[in-house]
């Protein structure tokens, strides 16, 4: 606000007179730079988001690397949605293993809880994980039931003890495995009974086997989740998997549970016929389930073998030529 010398013209008995102001108070003149502003905030949420996507990336990159290889492989425009699915469910999976105490796994259970109903309220969360939610809610209209049972399941996970059944491990894998093949089917715009059929099987077989192959990793921190019931049939107890045992009772129980996965898988491309070639893309975790089975049936059932630690170098290249052939 400044003083200037200012002029008036006033109307006064229809005669013009002019009178001078010495102290009429005039505003500066106000300079608004609205496309720049804008243009900022696009480049700071532009730049929030690739972030938030990169954060995606890399935490399936690191975690779940088959996912990863399988995610590269769907079409772009679901991509990214496939990434933040993927990293939601790894983010909850390692949980468990993350926290001291069970409490605390808890608390962390509770916070997804809140932060999917907050992105069913159209309330984007600030977590990058929760911010890439959000946005693939929007973009493909995401069912919240599949969301929250994936969480409860994993809740439940948290009483850290062995499965009872192998339908119990089955029911595992379906609430969790399938739950998310069933997000991924709704990116992918496919509603299908079929295919939710042959996502359900799928599921629970990658359950079974996720089961199967983090066994060396849970037997090292002496913990064994593998189905009770199973191990009693064969004699095998927690503690001949926990120091690596490879006798043929321990070698029976894994290849019970691996042939209740390859059932599975078997159900599953049942209905190969009869599902769209646009769900594809999603079933493409069976490339990983299969090597996997290969691999355990040439050692003879031996979970604890070193060959099975490692990584096959030519899963790059089955998954690309499944995915040529648009089959699973």
């Amino acid at each position: 606000m400044g003083f200037v010398m200012a002029s008036s013209v006033n109307i006064k008995n229809g005669l013009l007179t002019t009178k001078i102001s010495l102290h009429k108070k005039i505003p500066y003149p106000t300079f608004r730079h609205r496309p720049t502003e804008i243009k900022c905030t696009r480049a700071l949420t532009n730049s929030t988001g690739q972030h938030n996507e990169q954060y995606c990336i890399d935490i399936v990159r690191k975690r779940d690397y088959d996912g990863f290889l399988c995610s590269l492989l769907l079409p772009e425009a679901v991509r990214r949605s496939t990434l933040a699915l993927r990293a939601f469910n790894v983010e909850l999976a390692q949980i468990k293993d993350s926290v001291s105490q069970k409490t605390i796994g808890l608390m962390r259970m509770q916070f997804w809880k809140s932060a999917v109903e907050d992105i069913y309220r159209d309330d984007a969360p600030s977590q990058p994980i929760g911010a890439e939610l959000w946005r693939a809610v929007r973009k493909h209209t995401l069912t919240r039931r599949w969301m929250l049972r994936i969480i409860s399941e994993r809740e439940k996970d948290m009483e850290d003890r062995a499965y009872r059944n192998l339908q119990d491990l089955e029911a595992y894998g379906e609430n969790t495995q399938s739950s998310l093949l069933y997000l991924l089917l709704e990116t992918l715009g496919v509603k299908n009974v079929h295919a939710d059929h042959a996502a359900s099987h799928i599921g629970k077989a990658q359950g079974i086997l996720t089961c199967l192959r983090a066994t060396p990793y849970n037997s090292s921190r002496r913990k064994v989740y593998l189905p009770m019931d199973i191990c009693m049939l064969h004699g095998a107890s927690q503690e001949d998997f926990i120091r690596g045992s490879r006798d043929q009772n321990v070698r029976d129980v894994v290849y019970d549970i691996a042939s209740q996965a390859h059932v599975h898988l078997q159900h599953a491309r049942s209905f190969n016929e009869n599902v769209p070639h646009a769900a594809m893309p999603a079933f493409l975790q069976t490339v990983v389930l299969e090597d996997y089975l290969q691999r355990v049936r040439k050692v003879d059932f031996d979970v604890f073998h070193p060959s099975l630690q490692k990584r096959n170098p030519m899963l790059p290249l089955q998954l690309y030529l499944r995915s040529w052939r648009k089959t699973y």
